[in-house]
């Protein structure tokens, strides 16, 4: 028997509605195929392996096969999945999360710990859908917290007001914030000037916190990020001796104007040799495999020793050198080689055993076509090594020569974080110089920027650990001792001292010169930056009595 259609239908609006309700039902059916599983734990995973096992355990619990569970994710306290469609049980993404949230006390006792939440979302924006119950007995307690967060939030939104209220009136008042460049320097200008009229007399500790107030308010500034002056990104610099500076720049000019007397500087530096300078750690068998070049390797005394049980190799060797200045307890720079893939989780032991915070990255991954290290963070999201979880929190391009990148550093065997900031130049050649000592001088004050304070080694590497290392090293070692106030400073001296470190700091006659020509600028704008000096009153001569 066929079916006639009502008198006045139309068939063909019939069967459009029949397919709209197919394709709606296809789309639905496509939708919940994308969702997948979240499963959060108040546990740490140790690593995906476990997340991998705590996926296939679901699935048994299940009555399912793990093939049933695709595009599985460990992160470090969840598993994310999605449900096939075609599965021996016939379930979908949500059917999955109710039962397995039902199921809370068998998982528990399953795979050992304890589940916070169940839930469903998409994969990029990962919103969980909770299918946790609230009983009605707990119904008080929920609505309760509720209202206890909106009062909460309403008294943070009068607070932050009254605060922004506050700080406008204050700055009408006082004009703290003042964002005119030219006025700030006006004022430190002043600012000097008046510490130059109040002479020898003056309370030296009210003058250190007048230049240190000066700083941190030049810090503030908008103009201090892009700031080239050394006085204005470096308050130590005030103590500088005015005597050395002018000494250590006659040195320096006459050195670069006079070639014969260079070469025959350099000439005696390569002659020099270190002593002690026994290798025999660096080169016996299992560790030559962890020198990038085998003439470049630490010295026996001078090596960093890992800790053997904490490294994935098992052994304690790397090749990096403790180079310290003043303190041979607390060494000022780690130089070390450009990390290979396999010493990489390695580097990161480094950072984390001789807490490390600040990296300064000299050279490319690739130079000409070779290798000079190898990239030893994410690109992006957090990659393992070993134990030693790194997360590219941010990078920042400052311009062309060099950018700058923060790290999270997670210990996961002991859940410590740390802060990592990496300074990577890129306009270094191997081998050679900067173009000029600008941007290197820019590069170097805002490492020591973010590394003031401190009190751990700053980590210098570029392939070798040795010529773009040395340099560098050697640069920031004279200018830090002349912000001290050095009366005396002998840069082929300290260059010895660095090479008694670590071998072939400063690789040429070339890098040698641009230590010196840097040296000289750096010297000349903190000259010409810092007050006048006041001159001496002439002494008034007794007049002769009259005969």
């Amino acid at each position: 028997m066929i079916k006639k259609e009502p008198r006045g239908a139309n068939p063909l609006e019939g069967a459009r509605s029949r397919e709209v309700e197919h394709r709606q039902q296809e789309e639905e059916e496509a939708e919940e195929a994308g969702q997948y599983v979240h499963v959060e734990f108040r546990n740490v995973l140790r690593d995906w392996r476990q997340g991998k096992d705590i996926i296939r355990n679901i699935s048994n619990l299940l009555r399912m096969e793990a093939r049933d569970f695709v595009d599985a994710s460990v992160n470090s306290n969840s598993v994310s999945f999605r449900v096939a469609p075609t599965n021996n049980r016939g379930y979908n993404s949500t059917d999955v999360a109710k039962r397995i949230d039902a199921m809370k006390q068998d998982f528990e006792a399953t795979i050992g710990l304890d589940v916070v939440s169940v839930g469903v979302g998409n994969k990029i924006r990962m919103q969980h859908v909770l299918f946790t119950q609230v009983n009605p007995d707990n119904q008080f307690i929920v609505v309760s917290l509720v209202c206890g967060i909106l009062v909460a939030l309403i008294v943070a939104t009068i607070v932050l007001i009254l605060v922004r209220r506050h700080a406008r009136s204050k700055e009408k008042l006082h004009g703290l914030n003042q964002p005119d460049s030219e006025a700030s320097k006006d004022y430190q200008d002043l600012c000097r000037a008046r510490m130059a009229v109040k002479g020898p007399g003056t309370d030296a500790a009210h003058d250190k916190g007048r230049i240190t107030s000066l700083s941190r308010e030049s810090e503030q500034s908008p103009s201090s990020r892009s700031s080239t002056s050394s006085w204005s990104e470096e308050p130590a610099l005030h103590n500088m001796d005015i005597s050395t500076g002018h000494m250590v720049l006659s040195y320096m000019e006459d050195h670069l104007k006079n070639k014969d007397r260079l070469d025959r500087e350099w000439e005696a530096l390569c002659a020099y040799v270190a002593e002690p300078c026994d290798t025999s750690i660096a080169l016996k068998t299992p560790n030559r495999e962890m020198n990038r070049y085998p003439e470049v390797v630490p010295y026996d005394h001078a090596r960093v020793v890992l800790n053997e049980l904490s490294n994935a190799s098992g052994c304690d060797y790397i090749n990096a050198s403790s180079i310290t200045d003043h303190d041979p307890r607390n060494p000022a720079y780690i130089a070390t080689q450009g990390a290979l893939p396999h010493t990489a989780p390695a580097f990161w032991q480094l950072i984390w055993e001789q807490g490390a915070v600040v990296i300064v990255m000299l050279s490319r991954l690739t130079e000409g076509g070779a290798a000079m290290c190898h990239r030893y963070w994410p690109e992006e999201g957090s990659e393992l090594y070993h134990i030693y979880e790194v997360h590219l929190v941010s990078e920042h391009i400052w311009c062309d020569d060099y950018l700058v990148r923060s790290f999270y550093l997670k210990n996961v065997k002991t859940g410590e974080t740390r802060t990592v900031t990496q300074f990577h130049f890129l306009s270094w050649p191997e081998a050679g110089v900067p173009a000029s000592t600008k941007a290197l001088l820019e590069f170097r004050r805002k490492v020591n920027k973010s590394y003031r304070g401190r009190s751990c080694p700053i980590v210098v590497h570029c392939s070798d650990g040795a010529g773009r290392t040395g340099t560098y090293c050697l640069i920031d070692m004279v200018l830090s001792r002349m912000a001290k106030g050095a009366k005396e400073i002998d840069i082929a001296a300290t260059l010895e001292h660095l090479r008694d470190q670590r071998p072939r700091m400063v690789a040429t006659k070339q890098q040698f010169e641009f230590v010196l020509t840097a040296v000289a600028e750096e010297v000349h704008a903190i000259l010409k930056a810092l007050p006048p000096q006041p001159s001496p009153l002439p002494q008034a001569t007794p007049e002769k009595p009259e005969k």
